[in-house]
């Protein structure tokens, strides 16, 4: 795919222009070697996609015990400094999220959403990425103990001080992106911009509240997890074929026996369109409203190649009518969705 062939949108209400799909990096370190990284950051380049995003804790070490898992974090954003590094216009082609809220230390304050923590984190974020500002700077979860006051002072010192240009929420509800916005409101901020939702097929939960509150304050939504965890990139298939290499655990593993009579059915119907599984649930996203771009997070080169055929794949309104009958949403918005 060259760049001329990629399509962009604004980034929510802003005047920021970002391709229709998001390279996640949360695989880079832990299970895709640098080198291969580097491979993939420069074919999504290449491929005309401007979008990536990462977090302060990729990196972490499962396994290890937690004091290599805190020397673990930070590993992602390390690969990708080391790519702009290399220079050749990296930078500055590449609108850069990174995320903050998880713990990065043991000790007080080296995680969540204080004054303290927003600064401090935001700076290691800088050193590691190798850049002196922040497109996208995300809060990672909300912060109930954290005043919406405290949060939105430090966002603004970070902004005018040139380290992030815009901010945004990730595993907010829709009650916190209210919140979140009149406060910014009061404080004369543009507040968020986007926020980070898993979202999919299986778990269509932000249909309820998540995304009419994104829509009505101009928040684009980026979905994570776009295949649950591999579960709707043709699991069946790959499983008869012998062609899964590693157990199935995690979302896919959990959600398996619960949806497999709905898989059976999501399988035919990517079959009946000669479309592999894996692209059909990426399109789905592309075809919902407030969608920004899907999170795709690679763990090898064929799976990003494969990921880009999702934007030439369109969905007419009796294919989505379809897919809402296998896997059916909370029916609609609420209250209506279980009111009147």
């Amino acid at each position: 795919m060259s760049t001329a062939e990629m399509t962009y949108t604004q980034l929510g209400r802003t005047g920021l222009r970002v391709s229709r799909i998001c390279l996640g990096t949360m695989n880079f370190g832990p299970v895709t070697s640098k080198e291969d990284s580097f491979a993939i950051m420069d074919r999504a380049l290449e491929d005309g996609v401007n979008f990536f995003d990462t977090a302060n804790v990729y990196g972490w070490n499962w396994q290890g015990s937690a004091e290599e898992g805190f020397r673990a974090k930070g590993t992602t954003e390390r690969i990708v400094g080391e790519w702009f590094a290399q220079g050749g216009q990296r930078r500055e082609r590449t609108v850069i999220a990174t995320k903050l809220y998880g713990d990065m230390g043991p000790w007080p304050n080296e995680g969540r959403l204080s004054a303290l923590n927003i600064r401090r984190a935001c700076d290691a974020s800088l050193q590691r990425l190798q850049t002196d500002y922040i497109d996208l700077y995300q809060m990672h979860h909300v912060d109930r103990l954290a005043p919406w006051e405290e949060i939105w002072e430090a966002m603004e010192v970070l902004r005018m001080q040139g380290k992030i240009l815009y901010v945004g929420s990730s595993n907010f509800a829709g009650w916190h992106l209210a919140q979140a916005q009149e406060s910014a409101r009061r404080h004369g901020t543009l507040g968020l911009v986007s926020e980070q939702s898993i979202y999919n097929l299986v778990q269509r939960s932000v249909e309820l509240e998540v995304l009419p509150a994104a829509q009505h304050y101009g928040i684009g939504v980026i979905p994570w997890s776009p295949l649950h965890g591999g579960l709707l990139g043709g699991i069946l298939r790959k499983t008869e074929a012998g062609d899964i290499k590693r157990s199935v655990g995690g979302r896919a593993g959990d959600g398996l026996p619960v949806h497999r009579e709905q898989l059976v059915q999501w399988e035919a119907f990517c079959a009946e369109r000669g479309e592999d599984p894996a692209d059909v649930a990426i399109a789905w996203l592309l075809h919902q409203p407030a969608v920004t771009a899907p999170i795709v997070g690679p763990r090898t080169m064929h799976q990003w190649e494969g990921a880009l055929r999702a934007l030439a794949i369109s969905l007419d309104e009796a294919a989505l009518a379809r897919l809402d009958e296998i896997f059916p949403g909370p029916g609609g918005t609420a209250p209506e969705a279980y009111a009147w």
